[in-house]
C-alpha cells in the first residue's frame, strides 16, 4: 500500500491476529486509549476485525522490519442507519515504536480508504484529555476538537476524560 524506506502499511491478514492482540493487550493493560479493562483474545479480536471488513471498512497494520507496529481501522459511529457515512477511527501503536511516524502512517491511510468508501465524517474518540500524542496526531491530519466530556470512564484508579475530535472527509485540510 504506502511504504516509507522502513514502514509498510497495508492490509491486514488473519496471520496478523496474534501481533494486534498482544499490541491492545498492551494498552488495555497499561493506557487509557480504551476504556477496555480486560485484554480481549485473539478469537475476539478476529471477530471484531471480520466485523469491520464485511461492512467495507479498512483495517490496516503497519509493518517495520517484518515485526508488525501498529494497527489502525475505521468503524461505523453508532450502528443507526442515519450514522452509515460517518466512521470513528481506532489507532493504536507497539509501545517501543510510539512517535516514531507509525501512528501517522496508518491513520492517513485510514482516512484516504474510508474517504474512498465514501464516508463523510470521521470522528476520533480519545482516552485521556492528557493523551497528547493521540490528540496531536490526529489534529495534525485535520480534525478540529468538538468537545471534551470529563470523568466518562473509570480506568487505573482515577476518572478519565473522553476527547471527541472530527474530520469532514470531504475537505481538502
Amino acid at each position: 500500500m504506502k511504504t516509507d524506506t522502513s514502514l509498510l502499511v497495508r492490509p491486514s491478514t488473519s496471520g496478523d491476529i496474534g501481533a494486534i492482540t498482544k499490541i491492545y493487550a498492551e494498552s488495555v493493560l497499561n493506557g487509557l486509549g480504551t476504556f477496555e479493562i480486560e485484554p480481549p483474545d485473539d478469537v475476539e479480536m478476529m471477530a471484531r476485525r471480520n466485523s469491520i471488513l464485511q461492512q467495507g471498512l479498512p483495517y490496516l497494520v503497519a509493518e517495520r522490519n517484518g515485526e508488525i507496529a501498529g494497527f489502525a481501522y475505521a468503524n461505523l459511529y453508532r450502528p443507526r442507519a442515519a450514522y452509515i457515512n460517518t466512521v470513528e477511527d481506532s489507532v493504536y501503536i507497539a509501545a517501543d515504536m510510539r512517535g516514531t511516524g507509525v501512528g501517522r502512517a496508518l491513520l492517513k491511510e485510514v482516512i484516504n480508504l474510508s474517504r474512498q468508501a465514501g464516508k463523510q465524517q470521521m470522528v476520533a474518540v480519545i482516552g485521556d484529555s492528557g493523551n497528547r500524542g493521540s490528540i496531536n496526531l490526529h489534529k495534525a491530519l485535520g480534525f478540529r476538537l468538538v468537545g471534551i466530556m470529563e470523568s466518562v470512564g473509570y480506568k487505573h484508579e482515577r476518572w478519565v476524560d473522553t476527547v471527541i475530535m472530527q474530520k469532514n472527509l470531504n475537505s481538502d485540510d
